[in-house]
């Protein structure tokens, strides 16, 4: 496989995500922050601020080799993925939350991303002015990004009909050229596979988890209702790898293997992690009516937990009758 061929087609690949992302995408989702202000801040305050805090803390705890360090922030830094909303839709999350949470990481990152990557690798590498994202670098990003997302929105907006009939495809194609990209990256580096996987494993497993755990946690202490904290944790816990892995590899960006190693790694360990948290939250609102996030539920509305009369009289004569 000639490596020069795969990393002059990743920028390719990426708009070919992106632009499947601007097909689902419509002016009336970014408006829709307006709407839900409440569930929106705390999840890109999850997002931007408290992930990458907490992604610095894991990479320090872990002691990760320098360019692991700073691919593994490269994870922290990037958007939730379009894989986000198929998780969201099988769990029962609000889907809608999903799109524009996407929507806006999606515009956000290009300011954000060159950020945390530049700080990242100012602190851990020697020459990290010389390798974090410029001026020129950050105009990539933005070309790479936001270009073809409103490429889709206008074939969207334009003609419905055709977006309609290139959604699924292309969604099905974004899931091929990530596992491609993924495995392009295994390829070339299968000789250190075994060692950087021992090196960043369990930092990348734990950074995820915790990502899941805050993206849907945190919106649950605000009395942000179920269906909204689950979008939340899938946005946040599922990032769009295929960008931190492009970002890493690309020679006009960071040209670097080893950073691309924590988004690979991430990639393959966000799709179990993520099922199992889809099956626990959706098994925790069984059990429990108060995570439905509505309001006046009590135990007996619940089938096979029990009956009881909602006549208040009726109630007043049980509790009578017990004293």
């Amino acid at each position: 496989m000639d490596s020069a061929l795969i990393l002059s087609s990743l920028p390719f690949a990426l708009g070919i995500v992106m632009f499947g992302l601007g097909l689902g995408l419509t002016l009336d989702d970014f408006r829709r922050v307006g709407r839900h202000p409440k569930a929106v801040g705390v999840a890109l305050l999850c997002q931007l601020v408290v992930l990458p805090a907490i992604c610095f803390g894991l990479v320090i705890a872990f002691r990760l080799p320098p360019e692991l360090a700073v691919g593994l922030m490269l994870v922290a830094a990037s958007p939730g993925g379009p894989t986000a909303n198929l998780f969201s839709h099988l769990f029962g999350g609000n889907v809608a939350l999903n799109i524009t949470l996407t929507a806006t990481n999606s515009v956000l990152v290009v300011v954000t991303l060159p950020i945390v990557v530049n700080l990242s690798a100012g602190h851990f590498l020697a020459d990290g002015a010389a390798v974090g994202l410029q001026v020129d670098k950050i105009l990539q990003v933005f070309s790479m990004v936001l270009v073809p997302v409103v490429v889709g929105m206008l074939v969207r907006g334009r003609a419905p009909e055709v977006a309609r009939r290139l959604n699924r495809p292309v969604q099905m194609l974004s899931v091929v050229v990530l596992v491609g990209v993924i495995s392009a990256v295994l390829f070339g580096q299968w000789e250190n596979l075994a060692d950087y996987f021992l090196s960043v494993g369990l930092a990348a497993l734990a950074f995820n988890l915790v990502s899941l755990l805050v993206g849907y946690g945190v919106p649950r202490l605000v009395d942000v209702d179920h269906p909204a904290a689950v979008a939340a944790g899938f946005e946040i816990g599922i990032h769009n790898t295929a960008l931190a892995i492009t970002v890493a590899l690309s020679p006009a960006l960071l040209d670097s293997a080893e950073m691309a190693i924590p988004g690979v790694v991430y990639g393959i360990v966000m799709f179990f992690t993520a099922a199992g948290f889809g099956w626990l939250v959706t098994r925790r609102s069984r059990l429990s009516p108060t995570a439905l996030g509505v309001p006046g539920v009590e135990w007996c509305d619940v089938p096979g937990v029990g009956q009881c009369d909602q006549s208040p009289a009726r109630n007043l004569s049980m509790r009578r009758a017990k004293r």
